[in-house]
């Protein structure tokens, strides 16, 4: 028997990032929005424990890791049911691209096991056990849009009736999250305990006005990421100049996302950022969480 589930990708619409706390973690105000590019995490019963992971056309998956460490993995190590199993992972999301692949595939890994053994498990367990994984896996998990706090692990769904038209475009290598966490502080050493608020944000998502979604649109990494890799925000200035309304870097980075009018719109930024740049991706959102699409 198995079960697949399919996560999607997020992005982080608003990131305001505090000084880091005692644990070394930074407090997170940000609001999430998962968009439309998915990894499927099939989970089924097996001899012994396995893993496989493959891509689609535009996704390199060698730095994915293989074996125990991966986090799927380590996602069924929080789970009830102590039986080997296969799993499968077929990724379409940016690998190290700052878009919570990773995540999505943990959070698919839960669900999948929960659902193959008929544990029906609580929400709040589900959430529990993802909250130990990593801090964007209880949103894989929710999905739509939703306000992230704490470590970004504690996650308040957000009234989101917009739709919301991105075009992706994913960077040919990786950015370390830590990376970009550590340059943050180098560059920001007196940065607030608490870090800004998502105020003008939520109002704009209520409005349903792109424009004014893009104008209230943050992230306090953009600035370590570019600083890092200088062409994400020669990219930005690209998207921006062939129409998008706003661009920026997603969570760490390196992948961009440029917010559009519309759906042609994003088609017409897809269309100019194509010349240039080997993979660029249209996405809308918000879309639901991790859920089930096939069970055999």
């Amino acid at each position: 028997m198995s079960t697949t589930v399919r996560a999607a990708a997020k992005i982080n619409l608003h990131l305001g990032v505090g000084a880091p706390r005692e644990d070394g973690f930074h407090p997170l105000d940000t609001v999430y929005q998962a968009i439309s590019l998915y990894d499927d995490v099939t989970v089924a019963e097996a001899e012994e424990d396995s893993l496989s992971v493959a891509g689609s056309p535009y996704i390199d998956v060698r730095d994915v890791p293989g074996d125990a460490s991966n986090i799927a993995v380590r996602a069924l190590a929080e789970a009830a049911c102590r039986s080997p199993h296969h799993v499968r992972i077929t990724k379409q999301i940016p690998v190290a691209g700052g878009m919570a692949g990773g995540s999505a595939d943990a959070a698919a890994a839960l669900l999948a096991h929960d659902r193959l053994h008929g544990l029906a498990q609580p929400d709040e367990v589900l959430l529990a056990q993802a909250a130990r994984l990593g801090s964007d896996v209880p949103f894989s998990l929710v999905g739509g849009t939703a306000r992230g706090r704490g470590r970004g692990e504690v996650v308040e769904p957000v009234t989101d009736r917009g739709s919301w038209w991105w075009v992706v475009v994913p960077a040919g290598t990786g950015l370390s999250t830590p990376d970009v966490y550590r340059h943050f502080d180098r560059l920001h050493p007196d940065a607030p305990a608490q870090p800004a608020e998502p105020t003008g944000l939520l109002a704009a998502l209520a409005s349903r006005e792109p424009v004014r979604l893009a104008r209230t649109l943050h992230n306090d990494l953009q600035e370590s990421a570019i600083d890092l890799r200088p062409e994400l925000g020669a990219l930005i200035e690209r998207g921006e100049a062939e129409g998008a309304l706003r661009g920026m870097v997603s969570g760490s980075g390196p992948t961009c996302v440029f917010l559009c009018d519309s759906q042609e719109g994003a088609m017409a930024v897809m269309a100019a950022l194509s010349a240039s740049y080997d993979v660029v991706l249209p996405a809308v959102g918000p879309v639901a969480g991790a859920h089930v699409v096939e069970v055999l």
